[in-house]
């Protein structure tokens, strides 16, 4: 009987020392240089974010805070290199509607799953959609837009970061709403489908409203609406999709950070604490809400409550919307 009462006892004091381990587990972090994760080329909304998060953490930190665009398939390529690192908290990922709420839900194919891969840190910003269009392009409102593309179903071109992301439920519940026919571009990233836009190979933009603001000041492309209800208290001057007739259009997305799962609670926690910080701290708070995005953190349980009521939101866009997978 000796040996069995060994091994429970082994057993025990296994149990009783994992609160140790756990609690020993971030302490020393970070050691060694982060990788910030953005599934988007340089040059877009998401870069704005990461890079002003990325060098608050870096701050606080004491240690370098790397920014590693992995744009392409639709921030699939970004996130399955999140998906697939080691579960250490030396790997973030700077995520979207498009990467955990949209894609499991038109790609059945995913090489990652949204929810069991990845441990959520903390909600971001939220961002709004401007509708653009060429200089050139005829229509100066979006009442006008609505009705040319009645006129011509198809033949208007819409570019967004890339297909089934929320740029593309935003242009797919346009046409719903709006009953009219647009043809979508994809692009990998807001940078190359506004320089579409900018060059004539399409006639609208769907994207950020940092992105497209400084192209909108210096004449090179017209901002139509912001896609919302009520105009955005830092653009007055620009109108809301409502003032079209399309009330209870949305157009915008969010951005969060998550790490992969399995990383030790110590080191998410304190990923939580200092990331909240770097959002909340005035110089960086004060440059997302100048250039028009909402600023909005939490727990990580309070981000992953907000994860499931955005899936399931997303699920009744796309139903409404008819994307029935990413094309």
């Amino acid at each position: 009987m000796r040996a069995p009462l060994l091994l429970v006892a082994g057993l025990i004091t296994a149990v009783a020392s994992l609160p140790a381990i756990a609690q020993s587990a971030g302490a020393d972090y970070p050691s060694k240089p982060i990788r910030l994760v953005v599934p988007y080329p340089p040059g877009g909304t998401t870069d704005i974010v990461a890079r002003g998060i990325g060098l608050k953490l870096a701050e606080r930190f004491g240690q370098q805070v790397v920014i590693d665009n992995r744009g392409g398939a639709s921030t699939i390529i970004g996130a399955d290199a999140v998906a697939k690192s080691l579960p250490d908290g030396y790997t973030l990922l700077l995520t979207t509607a498009t990467t955990m709420s949209i894609n499991p839900q038109v790609n059945p194919r995913l090489p990652y799953d949204a929810v069991k891969d990845f441990a959520p840190i903390t909600s971001a910003v939220n961002v709004p959609f401007m509708i653009a269009v060429h200089p050139g392009f005829p229509p100066n409102s979006m009442a006008e837009l609505i009705a040319l593309a009645k006129l011509k179903p198809g033949v208007i071109k819409y570019s967004t970061p890339g297909a089934a992301s929320s740029n593309h439920l935003a242009g797919a519940l346009l046409e719903s709403m709006a009953g009219i026919k647009l043809t979508h571009i994809p692009y990998k990233g807001s940078g190359p489908a506004t320089i579409a836009a900018l060059s004539g190979e399409v006639e609208i933009v769907i994207t950020g409203i940092a992105t497209v603001t400084p192209q909108w000041k210096a004449g090179k492309l017209k901002i139509l609406a912001i896609g919302a209800d009520k105009r955005h208290p830092s653009w007055p001057e620009i109108p809301a999709t409502s003032e079209a007739g399309l009330q209870g259009y949305y157009a915008g997305t969010w951005f969060g950070v998550v790490t992969r799962a399995g990383t030790p609670r110590p080191i998410i926690d304190r990923l939580n604490r200092e990331t909240v910080a770097a959002l909340r701290a005035g110089e960086l708070n004060e440059r997302l809400t100048a250039i028009g995005f909402d600023v909005f953190t939490g727990t990580p349980e309070e981000f992953a409550e907000f994860l499931k009521s955005d899936m399931a939101r997303a699920a009744r866009v796309i139903k409404q919307a008819g994307i029935k997978a990413a094309d």
